[in-house]
């Protein structure tokens, strides 16, 4: 459990306030304290979103950076993550943070009212420890009511895309009925939906749900699939463009032979159309 003294809270509008200063060219500066405000004069805040990437994608508030920490992420970190696997793009961030270039890191999730009610799996929590252990010199506060207070009570602060009712939130029966037949076992849990891994620039690591699901490649801007797998099919061709390569979904298959082959098809892509690549597994 995330404890009061670990981490501080700080109401939508204190938030808004700071924002607007900073809109304003006034900075986050002032002549007196006023609860977690104080925290945040004298240098450069970090706003963290620690929803998931879809979540963040319909909808953040602005200047938020987003965190990574899904299901693959908290499954090969056990417990314990770091600012390279939450932060794995942003790497002027980490060195800020490590320097202790960050008055106040701010983190915010879909709506907890009180750093006591944070689960001590919860995202949010694997963040502020990886942020205790990074950047010790950084106060962090906890924005009560989260993204959803926030959002309500201060539109204009932040920035919607699409949104995310207009992603079904299961397979259509046509193609978990694919999925079955095409796929044999292969299946991934529906209950992990946490949505495609940023890896790297373009480049996603995703399952065979999520490549069955073209409303959510879409919503990633996802343009090409390498599919990783013997018996998955590729859903959407005409649609997007595909590459399969052949393996065997168990712990004999000899996966490194195809490596090159799989480096030169995204790496392709890469350079002559800047497209965007979910490399496609059976299995996360």
């Amino acid at each position: 459990m995330v404890t009061v003294e670990e981490l501080r809270e700080m109401d939508c509008s204190v938030l808004k306030r700071l924002m607007n200063r900073e809109e304003n060219g006034g900075g986050a500066g002032g002549s007196g304290s006023h609860g977690a405000f104080g925290l945040l004069s004298g240098g450069k805040c970090l706003l963290l979103d620690c929803r998931p990437f879809l979540a963040h994608s319909a909808g953040y508030i602005r200047g938020s950076v987003n965190v990574r920490c899904n299901t693959i992420v908290r499954r090969r970190a056990k417990g314990s993550v770091s600012l390279e696997q939450i932060l794995p793009a942003e790497e002027e961030v980490r060195a800020r943070l490590r320097s202790g270039l960050y008055s106040a890191v701010i983190v915010y999730d879909e709506r907890s009212p009180r750093a006591e009610s944070l689960r001590e799996d919860s995202t949010v929590s694997l963040v502020v420890q990886a942020l205790r252990r990074n950047a010790e010199r950084t106060d962090i506060c906890l924005l009560k009511g989260g993204y959803e207070r926030f959002s309500s009570e201060y539109p204009e602060f932040c920035s919607k895309t699409k949104a995310l009712a207009t992603i079904p939130p299961a397979v259509p029966p046509s193609t978990a009925e694919s999925l079955d037949v095409g796929c044999g076992s292969c299946g991934t849990p529906l209950h992990d939906q946490g949505g495609p891994v940023e890896i790297l620039p373009f480049l996603y690591l995703g399952s065979a749900y999520h490549a069955a699901r073209r409303d959510m490649l879409d919503a990633l801007g996802i343009t090409a699939l390498l599919n990783v797998s013997s018996d998955c099919p590729n859903h959407f061709e005409g649609h997007y463009q595909y590459k399969c390569i052949p393996v065997e979904d168990n712990h004999k298959a000899d996966i490194s032979s195809w490596f090159m082959e799989a480096i030169e098809y995204i790496g392709r892509l890469a350079l002559v159309v800047r497209c965007r690549v979910q490399a496609e597994c059976r299995r996360l």
